[in-house]
């Protein structure tokens, strides 16, 4: 009989990306420690594996918790592109994870490593690389003096120093000028594009967005003046490096602290086309997905159909009730659909892909009024910068209930990766932590 070792004989089978009890994962990290000592040690009973585990939480075992909860919960939302991607979100973790467990609590009220772990799944959600990512778990360790940009280059890696590098030169842009009109943020906007890693740039904004999710806790005067940098300054960045969700989240957060009534005033109106406590484009999401799987002609076309719904950004919504001196019910973009074609596999998945939109603009047209002039092909007639899709406007409204027209934008996931993703959009693969073998030689590595 082959002898287990005291790693099978402990988490057998386990699986890191799944939920276990605190004493699991105290458990494996008592395993591991023990596989560095004498090979006797790993012949202990299950009573003294227990004692290990309650000695562990109370010295380093919390870290080892903490580090496998981070990691994994980091490799449910992200792609990893190699297993040396992933080793370096590990690393990364493994050195910030003690640091920031000492420092005190943020501003805010967030602990350290809540606050570097939704930075890090804020990049993984921009599709961002693992030394961006990286860069993100450390950037407060390095604010705090704990580690140096050299040490991180040592025990992490050059790429991810790079970014640190660049993301602390970048907080100085706002003090570059004494006062920040139109045309000396667009002069420091064309500097950040010029002259430095777009990465870099992508890290600094998603700080920025990370501070403006959190700033009621500062006095009234400074929520303005971050907020009005943030306006100037980033949310054009955002968009400008192909980042236009997070673009647009900037502006209503800045319009928010900036103009606070006048916010109320637009967020109020929007919510009201939210009948009873389900929003109105959530219905009209699920209808359309429903009657799109529900053609065999389209069917046969793709493998998959996406439906996503917006409403049109706070800010976005006021800039046009002030330039075009509209009423809010003339606005006509306020309901937003998109629809997300996956194409069957096959000779041609591109030509495949533009016939499954043309069939799911006919299907559309039959569900709703097509508004006339409003439809713009950019499949036939691509743009300069390759963006392809159909775009459309249908009246929604009905039984004698008026309401505002609804844009619908149709396309590939090919389509939609070129026009949402920008810098940020990167095909990668989701890998994660499996193997508890693994995880001790990554812990003592």
């Amino acid at each position: 009989m082959v002898a287990m070792s005291s790693m099978e004989l402990l988490i057998p089978k386990l699986r890191l990306g799944e939920c276990h009890s605190k004493s699991q994962l105290l458990a494996l990290s008592s395993s591991c420690i023990a596989k560095q000592q004498h090979p006797r040690a790993l012949m202990c009973k299950a009573s003294a594996a227990e004692s290990n585990a309650t000695a562990l939480e109370q010295t380093g075992g919390k870290m080892v918790v903490e580090l496998v909860g981070a990691f994994n919960q980091l490799t449910q939302k992200i792609n990893v592109l190699s297993s040396s991607s992933s080793r370096l979100l590990f690393k990364s973790l493994k050195l910030s994870i003690p640091i920031l467990q000492a420092l005190p609590l943020v501003p805010d009220g967030r602990s350290p490593l809540s606050k570097a772990l939704s930075l890090a799944l804020l990049l993984a959600a921009l599709q961002m690389d693992a030394e961006v990512i990286s860069a993100g778990l450390l950037t407060q360790v390095l604010e705090a003096g704990a580690i140096s940009i050299y040490q991180v280059r040592d025990r992490i890696g050059t790429g991810t120093a790079h970014l640190l590098h660049e993301s602390m030169r970048l907080k100085n842009i706002p003090s570059k000028v004494e006062v920040l009109d139109d045309d000396s943020a667009a002069a420091l906007r064309k500097f950040c594009l010029t002259f430095y890693d777009i990465r870099a740039l992508i890290l600094d904004l998603a700080l920025k967005l990370d501070m403006m999710r959190h700033l009621d806790y500062l006095p009234r005067y400074q929520q303005q003046m971050l907020s009005l940098e943030v306006l100037k300054i980033y949310a054009p960045l955002a968009h400008a490096v192909g980042t236009n969700h997070l673009s647009l989240e900037l502006e209503d957060l800045s319009f928010r602290y900036l103009f606070p009534y006048s916010y109320l005033y637009v967020d109020t109106w929007l919510r009201s086309h939210q009948p009873g406590n389900k929003p109105l484009i959530d219905i009209y999401k699920e209808q359309l997905l429903q009657t799109l799987k529900a053609d065999p002609i389209l069917a046969d076309m793709v493998d998959d159909v996406a439906v996503k719904g917006r409403y049109k950004s706070r800010y976005s919504t006021m800039k046009k009730l002030l330039r075009d001196g509209r009423k809010p019910e003339e606005v006509n973009d306020v309901l937003g659909l998109r629809v997300i074609l996956n194409p069957r596999s096959g000779i041609d998945m591109s030509q495949e892909g533009e016939r499954a939109c043309y069939r799911t603009r006919e299907i559309i047209q039959s569900l709703w009024k097509e508004m006339p002039h409003r439809t713009k092909d950019y499949i036939a007639r691509p743009k300069a910068n390759g963006y392809k899709s159909l775009h459309m406007a249908v009246d929604v409204s009905d039984n004698g209930m008026a309401r505002p027209l609804m844009e619908i934008q149709i396309r590939t996931t090919e389509m939609d990766m070129l026009a949402t993703g920008g810098t940020a959009s990167h095909s990668l693969y989701k890998g994660g932590l499996t193997d508890p073998e693994e995880v001790c030689r990554m812990l003592f590595d």
